[in-house]
């Protein structure tokens, strides 16, 4: 299967993903960007958005850029950090570009955006199985 076509096939599968109003931006092998908007049933207590919203955008273009090599990849450590908070109606883009790939493991550096601002910043390793993706 064509490695960019993957993303779309993940999330055509993905129902938290669509619940979550996740579009695809751009994709190429390696390399994956979507963005959603915040709804105020993503919000916290304190009225900002739950941190894991921006974790979930980091965390699906990280899964989508990391199988994007035709392998199914999966996540085996991520972190985040978040560095502003998020309110209803913010427009977040996250990218994930693949730092470094080998036969087994993948290293991802995701930036959650706000516009120009960094919002977070997610970091994950994949572990890349022989299991091939198709059609």
């Amino acid at each position: 299967m064509n490695g960019e076509a993957i993303p779309h096939k993940m999330l055509s599968l993905d129902a938290f993903s669509q619940w979550m109003g996740i579009e695809i931006v751009e994709c190429e092998l390696g390399r994956c960007k979507v963005a959603m908007t915040i709804r105020k049933e993503m919000l916290n207590s304190m009225n900002y958005a739950h941190g894991g919203i921006s974790y979930t955008l980091a965390d699906t273009a990280f899964g989508f850029a990391a199988n994007t090599h035709g392998k199914y990849a999966v996540s085996i450590e991520t972190s985040i950090n978040h560095i502003e908070a998020l309110n209803e109606g913010d427009y977040l883009v996250a990218e994930s570009v693949i730092e470094k790939v080998n036969n087994k493991l993948g290293f991802n550096v995701i930036e959650v955006k706000r516009g120009d601002e960094l919002v977070a910043l997610f970091k994950g390793v994949v572990y890349r199985t022989q299991k091939d993706w198709e059609e």
